[in-house]
């Protein structure tokens, strides 16, 4: 509804200067006006479906009346369609073809009607002005728009990614307190298993206490599969390991498993503190290593050792446990395929800036290794996400496109219109242009025949103003220009019977 009022509302605007044209004294009429109007809203009506079909029209209406497509009553028609052509269509090939057809119809309606160049000027003057310099701004007021419009839409956009990076961030953080939770609890409750597998075979308790604490050291196993299994699903795939293991040491962690009864020997040389990500990362690997011997390697001996490498750039963190007693579970000595623990721990060496190996040693057993830098390393700037920022600048280097268009085509045009002007000027100039020395070798009496190949090709149209009266008794007299810039004096030459009556240089 809205579109339909203003598109009436235009239609009402330019029908204004045809209707004040109606004055039959002004050269209109009635049915020229009742034309122009009916044509002027069928033209409203079709612009915003074919924006080209508007401007093609009033020109043809405006050629007629005023070859220099100069006209009051269709002047304010060609520049409200211009405009709206550039606002309204997507590409300018067709507008371009458009221009270029009405330049050559104007140039073509020329040579016919036998008028001179300077109605094509003035008709490709009338339609730089009053067409493509509106559709240049009508182009430039498109993309204006549009980069408000991507303004928006970027700034919706990015409103929406925030949204959803919080969305990620809160869903990483819970992962990690998951990968946090399967660490601490998952070694406690390894721990409490290898104690209840000591008691399930210690001969100081009966039958029935031996037979319970193998009953909790089932249970503890069970519940470290299930707490693994939810760890598993929780965390994201792909997703760092957790970053935040307890905040205890390794000499801890060592007297704390060895008090639950692993086998456990630990041996360092003097390691400067290791801060950030890389003393993290050691306490993991140990814990790591810890929990994989109590359960899949029962009543095996485990040896820590933690050294510094030569060039004191390096912590070496070593791991290994021998395959197991007999007597316990029958579990590989490698961890089984499909855990996390070892790829989490994998992503936390690699987080702190070193490397981590595991391999079957050589007595069965399993050997875990890392070695890590002492300075933890610079963190990682996080890569730009530069997609709404490369759309907005494309945006605005279309709007500095369009604007250089709207300023600097019409200058253009002007200077090339202006150009060709004085080319064509020069040119017709030229033609009428006759030498000193030929003028000085013409005697009279010659005939026009004897003297076509001195005259040039063609004469003035008429003598220039305020030129002396012609002498009385000639029947023809002709100008020629003595200079090929200046427009006086001129050379008179008049003939009686076909020959040369008189010459002279007249002011």
């Amino acid at each position: 509804m809205r579109e339909r009022l203003l598109d009436l509302g235009l239609w009402l605007l330019l029908c204004v200067p045809v209707l004040l044209r109606s004055d039959p004294n002004d050269g209109g009429s009635w049915g020229l006006v009742a034309v122009g109007v009916t044509v002027l809203g069928g033209c409203v009506a079709v612009g915003r479906r074919w924006p080209l079909v508007p401007i093609a029209v009033t020109v043809a209406l405006s050629l007629p009346a005023s070859p220099e497509l100069f006209t009051p009553s269709y002047s304010l028609a060609l520049i409200a369609f211009g405009y709206l052509a550039g606002r309204r269509q997507e590409h300018t090939r067709a507008a371009l073809w458009l221009f270029a057809a009405v330049a050559a119809a104007g140039l073509l309606l020329t040579l016919v009607t036998h008028t001179s160049l300077g109605q094509w000027f003035t008709l490709l003057l009338a339609l730089a002005l009053a067409v493509v310099a509106p559709w240049l701004i009508g182009r430039y007021v498109r993309q204006y728009g549009r980069l408000v419009r991507s303004g928006w839409e970027l700034a919706d956009r990015m409103e929406r990614e925030q949204a959803a990076v919080a969305d990620r961030e809160r869903l990483r953080e819970r992962s990690r307190i998951a990968g946090d939770m399967h660490d601490s609890l998952g070694h406690d409750l390894t721990l409490i298993a290898v104690r209840a597998g000591a008691l399930e075979v210690d001969p100081a308790l009966g039958p029935a206490q031996q037979l319970a604490a193998g009953e909790l050291r089932r249970a503890a196993a069970d519940a470290t599969a299930r707490l693994r299994d939810i760890i598993g699903v929780l965390r994201e795939e792909g997703a760092a390991a957790p970053t935040t293991p307890p905040g205890e040491t390794v000499e801890d962690l060592t007297a704390r498993a060895r008090a639950s009864g692993l086998a456990v020997t630990l041996t360092t040389t003097p390691v400067p503190a290791l801060t950030g990500m890389p003393g993290l990362a050691l306490h993991r690997v140990v814990q790591e290593g810890l929990t994989n011997a109590a359960r899949h390697a029962p009543g095996a001996a485990v040896s820590v050792a933690v050294t510094v490498a030569e060039d004191a750039s390096t912590v070496l963190v070593r791991v290994s446990n021998g395959p197991g007693t007999p007597g316990g579970d029958s579990a590989p000595a490698e961890p089984a395929s499909g855990g996390t623990g070892l790829v989490g721990l994998d992503e936390r060496v690699r987080l702190a800036g070193g490397t981590l190996t595991h391999r079957v040693g050589g007595d069965g057993g399993f050997v875990l290794e890392a070695v890590l830098p002492r300075n933890p390393p610079a963190p990682v700037a996080a890569p730009a996400a530069p997609t709404s920022a490369r759309e907005l600048d494309r945006a605005r280097r279309q709007v500095r496109k369009g604007l250089a268009q709207a300023i600097w085509i019409p200058l253009a045009l002007l200077v090339a219109l202006g150009t060709l002007m004085a080319g064509v000027a020069l040119w017709t100039q030229h033609l009428s242009y006759l030498e000193p020395g030929d003028y000085a070798g013409i005697r009279l009496g010659q005939s026009l025949a004897e003297l076509e190949d001195d005259l040039p090709e063609r004469p003035l149209d008429g003598p220039p103003q305020r030129v002396p009266a012609e002498p009385p008794g000639m029947d023809e007299c002709r100008y020629y220009r003595s200079t090929l810039l200046a427009a006086i004096p001129v050379y008179r030459l008049c003939f009686v019977d076909g020959h040369l009556a008189g010459k002279a240089e007249v002011p």
